[in-house]
């Protein structure tokens, strides 16, 4: 029988081990040299200004919001369908996340319904690039630019994706990424946000180190000082150099990892598109995709099974396929405390039940996928009405 095949694992090298050691031996192992190594390498791929590495995507988002000024009674408009981080973080500002449809190719949130989401009360547009596609910038900076609204991304998917010929993380005002194991590069877990604006990023930087004053990490350290001021009450969210160890060496992989997806979702293309039940994931002309998920909708009116049980089958060949991600109107906690309905979403509602992501990562072989193919034409086939 053949081994499991999980839906996401990091592939890491001999690099990564040999710089952890060195971290490790160096005695330095927290937020210091490395990290600020990491940054810098980040920024110089992404074309940003500043760089600043967390704990995780999460911490990201959490600390954009606060360093964008958005609290108390503020709104900020998102997407229904992401994971729960994105507008979990919004509510730990004291802000309200106000909840729009996505496109029906892109999943995606629509900008077109955006503008009558819009009030006084709005700060900020929270978009989130699903799977590693970015989505429609150019309309979302124009609706935020006409009404003086802040940008924030969750690019959790989305490193090393394009738009227009520019790398999301230059886009809007910040950008959160994730290194958790199943993003395209990982730290074990951790995250970084990117930003062009000073201020912002002044912010971040002592706000994910209890609010302490700038370079407060090196007071430990033959050019540092013992002294320090807490200008804000601050959080725990800076990456370590362990973390970063691993991705110095991993960026250097990320555009050699998203060819290799790029790669298996082409032979996914190809063979997938030849069953009539089943739609490939659409890429719009303007960007260029990471290729972080590969979700295909599957029509099962015309099968004798759900998609949940198709999800049940694969496991049984050792597949590890998913679901990316239930709709927020799904959860108990969003569903009470904002009324939330499906049929408020139309567009998720009737895509969510036909989702299945399937395995793609650099770790797995061309072999993977195609029996990743194999082993779902054979439960279509055994399936039709």
């Amino acid at each position: 029988m053949r081994n499991f095949l999980h839906f996401a694992q990091p592939l890491f090298g001999e690099e990564e081990k040999k710089e952890i050691i060195e971290a490790l031996d160096s005695g330095w192992v927290t937020l210091g040299p490395r990290t600020k190594q990491f940054e810098e390498d980040c920024a110089s791929y992404l074309g940003s200004k500043f760089a600043v590495a967390l704990t995780s995507c999460t911490a990201g988002l959490h600390l954009s919001l606060l360093a964008a000024g958005i609290g108390e009674g503020d709104e900020v408009i998102t997407t229904i369908f992401t994971f729960a981080a994105t507008s979990n973080t919004i509510i730990h500002v004291g802000a309200n996340p106000v909840f729009v449809d996505i496109t029906i190719n892109t999943f995606n949130i629509d900008p077109d319904k955006i503008e009558e989401k819009i009030t006084k009360k709005t700060k900020a547009i929270m978009v989130m690039h699903y799977g590693g596609q970015p989505a429609n910038m150019s309309k979302i900076l124009k609706i935020a630019r006409k009404h003086g609204l802040v940008v924030i991304e969750d690019a959790a998917t989305a490193i090393g994706a394009e738009y227009k010929g520019k790398k999301v993380g230059v886009l809007g005002d910040l950008t959160s990424f994730s290194f958790h194991p199943i993003k395209n590069i990982s730290t074990g877990d951790g995250g970084l946000v990117t930003t062009n604006n000073k201020k912002y990023a002044a912010a971040l930087s002592y706000l994910r180190l209890h609010g302490m004053s700038k370079d407060a990490w090196k007071r430990h350290s033959a050019s540092g000082s013992w002294k320090y001021d807490i200008v804000a009450p601050g959080y725990k969210y800076n990456m370590t150099d362990i973390a970063a160890a691993l991705g110095i060496h991993q960026l250097k992989k990320l555009d050699t990892f998203i060819k290799v997806r790029e790669e298996y979702a082409q032979i996914y293309n190809h063979e997938l598109s030849e069953i009539p039940e089943i739609k490939i994931p659409y890429v719009d002309a303007d960007v260029k995709h990471a290729r972080n998920l590969y979700t295909i909708l599957i029509d099962t009116q015309k099968l004798t099974i759900s998609r949940n049980d198709i999800v049940e089958e694969l496991k049984k060949v050792q597949i590890g396929a998913n679901v990316y991600y239930i709709p927020l109107y799904e959860m108990s906690y969003y569903k009470k405390r904002f009324n939330l309905a499906k049929s408020d979403f139309p567009v998720i509602a009737k895509l969510y039940p036909e989702m299945l992501t399937l395995p793609l990562y650099p770790k797995m072989t061309k072999d993977d996928v195609h029996y990743v193919i194999s082993s779902l034409k054979n439960i279509i086939e055994k399936s039709q009405k």
